[in-house]
């Protein structure tokens, strides 16, 4: 009994870090799942960078803060790795050419291995475990809830579109008629090209209604030469 407690409290940062790299494996998981560009792997390296520094950083401020005669203070380590860990989620934050901004929740998830991976080398293991099941509540269940119950607003989706149509078509009716199949039209860019006039817009519409849906009703309008369609969500 004695010598596990002795292997317990001297090596103790091996259970940090274990508990650090569970942790990451189940933030980053649900990014991997969705094919996301920073995910499992990205998570746990953030998360067990962030534990051991942590870790080095209060060792250390009690270490030499004995031996020098002088306060240091640990927590000066895991604040430059917050904000030093910001270059990975603005890498992966992206503005596409229709204006939809895209990557947040994973750069927020990332911020988020680094913050539990802190906590964890802290010693706050119970503090951990509950912002893990926090964050996971957060990510996942709480947009299914919404996704049943909640706002209108919040059940719809939306789908990048580009209709070449021909140039002797009323374009107001065009609109209209698109109204009529129950899609709503915002951010509308139009232009007369050589042959044809270009309708770029964006198309919000019920979750449940597939993209591929939405091209073929678009397919069937009086006057429209080519269109494409890219969901944005």
């Amino acid at each position: 009994m004695h010598l596990f407690t002795y292997i317990l409290v001297e090596y103790d940062f091996i259970i940090k870090l274990t508990f650090a790299t569970l942790a990451g494996v189940i933030i980053g998981l649900e990014r991997e799942l969705k094919g996301k560009p920073l995910g499992l792997k990205t998570c746990v390296i953030v998360s067990v960078m962030a534990c051991l520094l942590t870790i080095v950083s209060y060792e250390s401020a009690f270490l030499y803060s004995k031996e020098y005669s002088r306060p240091m203070d640990p927590g000066r380590i895991p604040s430059y790795v917050i904000s030093g860990i910001g270059f990975l989620g603005a890498g992966v934050i992206l503005r596409r050419s229709n204006e939809a901004i895209s990557g947040l929740t994973t750069a927020a998830l990332v911020l988020a291995s680094a913050a539990i991976g802190i906590t964890i080398g802290a010693g706050f293991f119970i503090e951990a475990l509950t912002g893990i099941i926090f964050i996971i509540f957060g990510v996942k269940i709480i947009p299914t809830l919404f996704d049943a119950f909640g706002p209108k607003k919040l059940k719809e989706k939306e789908i990048k579109v580009k209709i070449f149509i021909e140039k002797d078509t009323d374009l107001t009716s065009f609109m209209k008629e698109i109204h009529r199949m129950n899609l709503n039209i915002k951010r509308v860019k139009v232009k007369e090209e050589k042959d044809d006039i270009v309708l770029n817009c964006i198309v919000t519409t019920k979750r449940t209604i597939y993209t591929t849906d939405v091209y073929y009703d678009i397919k069937t309008l009086s006057g429209v030469i080519q269109a494409e369609v890219e969901s944005i969500d």
